[in-house]
């Protein structure tokens, strides 16, 4: 293995690290909030605020920065320099602080308006309490706009650890204030806390721009910065593309609002949140290492290595995500029960959230393919197959929900989610494997199959022994061990059988670890 991929597995090995502690860290808000909160108004008041500005950051400036600053920022470092690139950084992060600032703005003289219309069968009591809290929210799009762009110029210069780091520190503010703060000041404190958790985001990176030699200086030629007219260009179809997740658990949330007066917002938020963490740490820690390589190689002209890049990086990632899928959906309620059953979380929040949980995990697999291919796209600055492929995406959702939400309830929300998931992943894959149709994929299609085939073994073991283990003690400990033990031999069985039937990417993945093991004892005993 090159010692570029040796860097590249290294550096998304860190962030799965990190990440992975940030997720942990996010889970335990999440457990905080439903402890103290449960499924009660405040806890869905808060969560219908919350979601507002995510949203609106998520479908509008996310995807210009994370899909159309990146490529651009690189292309001009590559071709043009540092000074040039910081240029463009400078012109483009000014555009973001103006335009959130007068989203923020609108947002929050619309508040009741917009909480209508992610929430609208809500009592008005609810209703109400969100829009209080919506005001004190809204102005992290700000933030969160700022600490993006800045996140695009450290991933460009291979920094990763602090951009992993970001929800370490937001989620850590927001964890102090469950512990000292939230019986004295309450939701309205938790809202504060949030933004304020959102703000250090962008703080915390400023030192380590500072030592990659860059300043932020507020600039207003965008007219003559033609780096900033490509931007504009690929924005729209990519602000499209971007739209899935977001614009999905949206429409998710309003058939939701409908269900056990306003609790399967809640099962929605739950459930959605713990699937994100769990699949996140692996994809996203995976994406954002490799896409600012992908733009470089595309700026290179290096079109069939973006590709054998994107196709092994969704190989390897599907060997995690599948069992990964079998498991969750095997244990779902155990879990959910673990992570979020007590204080105000009734037995009932845990039955609801749980389904919600089953069905989510099975678009993983999708939502895997389209965060990778996503970034082969993006990198050659083509937004128009991922818009396309949004637009089917979210009609499916929407289509599905409706179909869906009287006979499985708040299963079938999770369920349309996940199908539309795999549709965005699959219209990905197809345009893009028929434009590199002669180079060798090595039977990937096969490769899936046999990989569900050991999944299947794996839940044929961990189903009687979860059943059986489950009920073995009452303590909280106990069940953690219980769940431990299950994911070990969980994976232990997975790993076993995709051996004996000589998987493909079984096979890459440990000649990888012998091979760095090999290099490793090579140097020290040298």
């Amino acid at each position: 293995m090159s010692d570029s991929n040796e860097r590249t597995v290294r550096a998304a090995t860190t962030m799965m690290i990190i990440t992975l502690v940030g997720k942990i860290l996010g889970l335990v808000r999440e457990m905080l909030l439903a402890s103290n909160y449960g499924s009660g108004m405040e806890a869905i008041a808060f969560q219908t605020a919350s979601r507002i500005p995510r949203v609106f950051f998520d479908a509008i400036f996310a995807s210009a920065i994370s899909a159309s600053f990146i490529p651009i920022f690189n292309e001009s470092l590559e071709k043009k320099g540092k000074k040039s690139a910081f240029d463009f950084s400078n012109k483009f992060i000014t555009i973001i602080f103006l335009v959130t600032a007068v989203l923020t703005i609108v947002g929050m003289l619309f508040g009741s308006q917009f909480t209508d219309l992610f929430a609208k069968e809500l009592d008005p009591a609810t209703k109400s309490l969100a829009t209080k809290l919506l005001y004190v929210m809204f102005p992290t799009v700000v933030f969160t706009g700022i600490a993006y762009s800045f996140v695009g110029i450290l991933q460009s210069f291979e920094e990763f650890t602090i951009p992993a780091a970001l929800s370490i520190v937001s989620n850590g503010i927001i964890i102090i204030y469950y512990l000292f703060f939230n019986d004295s000041m309450g939701i309205y404190g938790l809202a504060a806390a949030f933004l304020i958790g959102w703000a250090m985001q962008a703080v915390m990176q400023v030192p380590s721009l500072h030592k990659k030699g860059y300043r932020y200086r507020p600039s207003f030629k965008f007219r003559e910065d033609d780096s900033i007219k490509k931007v504009l260009i690929l924005m729209l179809p990519v602000m499209v593309g971007t739209w899935v997740q977001p614009i999905n658990i949206t429409i998710n949330t309003r058939f939701a609002s409908d269900l056990y007066n306003g609790a399967g917002i809640s099962a929605i938020d739950y459930a959605n949140n713990l699937y994100t963490i769990i699949v996140g740490v692996v994809v996203l820690s995976v994406a954002n290492v490799i896409f600012p390589r992908l733009s470089r190689m595309t700026a290179n002209d290096e079109n069939g290595s973006v590709f054998d890049t994107v196709i092994m990086t969704v190989r390897i990632l599907s060997y995690l995500i599948i069992p990964m899928t079998a498991g969750v959906m095997a244990l779902s309620e155990p879990v959910i029960s673990i992570v979020y059953q007590r204080g105000a979380f009734t037995a009932f929040d845990v039955s609801i959230t749980s389904r919600a949980l089953f069905f989510f995990s099975l678009g993983m697999f999708g939502y895997g393919m389209q965060t990778i291919i996503s970034r082969a796209f993006y990198a050659e600055q083509n937004g128009r197959i991922p818009f396309i492929a949004g637009i089917v995406s979210i009609i499916v959702n929407v289509v599905l929900c409706g179909l869906l939400v009287d006979r499985m309830e708040v299963a079938g929300l999770a369920l349309a989610s996940a199908i539309s998931s795999t549709v965005y992943g699959l219209a990905l894959y197809v345009p893009l494997r028929k434009r590199f149709k002669d180079r060798d994929t090595n039977h990937f299609a096969g490769s899936i199959i046999k990989m569900i085939f050991c999944a299947a073994v794996m839940t044929a073991v961990i189903v009687p022994m979860r059943n059986a283990l489950w009920d073995a003690g009452s303590g909280l400990m106990i069940k953690i061990a219980v769940i431990a033990v299950l994911v070990i031999v969980g994976m232990a069985v997975y790993i076993i059988m995709s051996r004996i039937i000589r998987l493909y990417e079984a096979q890459a993945a440990f000649d990888f670890v012998k091979n760095i093991l090999g290099r490793k004892r090579n140097g020290t005993e040298e």
